[in-house]
């Protein structure tokens, strides 16, 4: 059946390629018959140059029409060559686009193809993290990596991501000017911030960037600290080494920093929370019919149970984020600091197409293990601490300045002289 669709399709575009007017359409009982013979058969056949597809299917296929009107017209009268491919290409962004849901899309070949890339955790860019708000369409720099080309001109964090060359960016734009940044090391891109009242732009010269998704150290002799930027690639894997490296050192409570963290893969929360817990729920998935589906710790007895944990939290704390905190927060006693989370609270399928391009799209909404909602609602913080006014958090690694940081620190100390 897969390869018969495939075949339609590929007729399909053959017709909107040559701008035909219209399909032949001949039917006979409930068949549709594409070509110069009839059949009356119940199942779909292929004979010879004729396809036969059952009514039902011809009628889904008739809510395509109208694109392929769209297609003869510009094949017909466009002043220049069309490129086929990229139009069908932006049809399936638009198919999904009409879902109004910023979390569902349409990768071509290339581009899931690089997807895969920045998973492995290097690539050619100018090295910083994006952090976006589809509420406020605002693209901020969450993070600018160690000795890559933004932190070597003098990009911040927390500066207001504005242009890329010519292209104005914002939260429907972000993909493209992520594209643009990326290139060939050696070669330049502008880069125009807003910080504060002041527009900014920088020369940055691509480079190979190399990923660093967790760091940690001892903000005491008894508190040990991890910042973790994202979920993906091996970040469960270093994130148990940094843990190890920490209680070599003596650690009794461990502040875990998620601020900024837009998520990642489920699997790698999954795995982190493992090494506190043991076995039971991380968080459902609630699915379109009603059915759940659970992800579990699966460690019989967590060497770390009852270990004192801080969970640092911000607005830009989402998914995988939310999933963390919101198990150690239900079932390890954490205390959460910061200001209220994100709130997605929904989880995306990556899936692979035949022709090598992909689509994500959202399946599920999740609830913490004690079946509290975090989509467009966040993770509550039990200490709330919020940034003084004009103060956009651009504080180096395990500065104690940081206000939000320092409180942690605080409600640490206290958990641990009980």
């Amino acid at each position: 059946m897969k390869k018969l669709l495939a075949m339609i399709s590929l007729m399909l575009v053959a017709c909107m390629a040559t701008g035909c007017a219209y399909l032949p359409s001949l039917l006979s009982g409930d068949m549709l018959t594409t070509g110069s013979s009839v059949t009356s058969s119940t199942t779909n056949a292929v004979d010879g140059d004729t396809v036969t597809i059952s009514r039902e299917e011809y009628e889904r296929y008739q809510q395509f029409d109208v694109l392929l009107e769209l297609m003869d017209l510009t094949n017909a009268y466009y002043y220049e060559e069309v490129d086929v491919q990229s139009m069908l290409d932006g049809a399936a962004n638009g198919l999904l686009q009409g879902l109004g849901d910023p979390y569902t899309f349409y990768y071509t070949p290339e581009e899931f193809a690089a997807l895969w890339e920045d998973d492995e955790g290097e690539y050619a860019g100018v090295g910083i993290q994006i952090s976006t708000s589809y509420l406020t369409g605002l693209c901020t720099v969450s993070r600018v990596f160690d000795n890559g080309p933004a932190r070597e001109a003098g990009i911040h964090k927390g500066d207001i991501l504005y242009m890329v060359e010519d292209m104005y960016v914002n939260s429907s734009t972000i993909n493209d000017a992520v594209d643009v940044m990326r290139g060939v090391p050696g070669t330049d891109v502008n880069v125009t911030v807003l910080r504060g009242t002041e527009e900014l732009t920088f020369t940055l010269t691509r480079a190979t960037i190399t990923v660093n998704r967790i760091e940690s150290g001892m903000l005491n002799d008894k508190v040990g600290y991890i910042i973790m930027y994202e979920f993906a690639g091996d970040a469960s894997v270093e994130f148990s080494r940094h843990l190890q490296a920490l209680e070599a050192q003596g650690m009794q409570g461990l502040i875990i920093d998620l601020r900024d963290n837009p998520g990642g893969w489920v699997t790698d929360a999954e795995e982190i929370a493992d090494l506190f817990l043991d076995k039971g729920t991380l968080c459902y998935l609630q699915y379109k019919d009603g059915s759940r589906e659970y992800y579990r710790t699966k460690t019989d007895k967590a060497d770390r149970l009852g270990f004192p944990l801080v969970i640092l939290v911000n607005e830009n704390s989402a998914s995988s984020s939310e999933i963390l905190t919101g198990a150690l927060m239900d079932r390890a006693g954490a205390t959460v600091v910061g200001v209220q989370s994100y709130g997605k609270g929904i989880v995306q399928s990556v899936v692979t197409l035949d022709d090598g391009a992909g689509m994500q799209m959202t399946v599920a909404q999740y609830y913490t293990p004690n079946g509290n909602a975090v989509h467009k609602l966040g993770i509550t913080p039990h200490v709330e601490v919020h940034l003084p006014e004009g103060d956009n958090g651009m504080y180096e690694f395990g500065d104690l300045n940081d206000p939000q940081l320092a409180k942690a620190l605080e409600v640490m100390m206290e958990k641990l002289n009980k």
